[in-house]
């Protein structure tokens, strides 16, 4: 059978439109954080490693920025104060924050809260 090119195209366009991706317009939640802070450390010892391997990470990607160079494509609802501010964005808006970090206990809950308050952007709630 002779090398058709049209026909190996199309099967390798139709195997990535098969691909589950996520959304371009889909929620993410952007860390707001400081050097030197704190409390933005003790989230990474005691949440960053994992996160990225949880539900709530394939609900809402993490995306950290620094405080005095916050970026131009989120309308945040007003200027972050406190590091870190974790911020649930969807299409450059704000949706929601948890400001602070009180700790693995109570933070899962709040994200989950956070999270199914917005089901249209981060998937279904529980």
């Amino acid at each position: 059978m002779p090398f058709r090119p049209a026909i190996v195209t199309a099967l390798l366009l139709a195997a990535i439109t098969a691909l589950p991706l996520r959304a371009v317009d889909a929620a993410e939640l952007v860390m707001v954080e400081r050097p030197g802070c704190h409390w933005c450390q003790l989230w990474h010892e005691e949440i960053g490693a994992s996160y990225d391997k949880t539900d709530e990470a394939r609900r809402a990607p993490l995306r950290r920025v620094r405080i005095g160079d916050l970026p131009p494509d989120i309308d945040f609802a007003t200027t972050p104060v406190y590091t870190p501010t974790f911020v649930l964005v969807e299409d450059g808006a704000e949706l929601g924050r948890i400001e602070g970090y009180p700790g693995e206990h109570f933070f899962w809950p709040m994200l989950t809260q956070l999270l199914d308050a917005h089901p249209e952007a981060t998937g279904e709630g529980s």
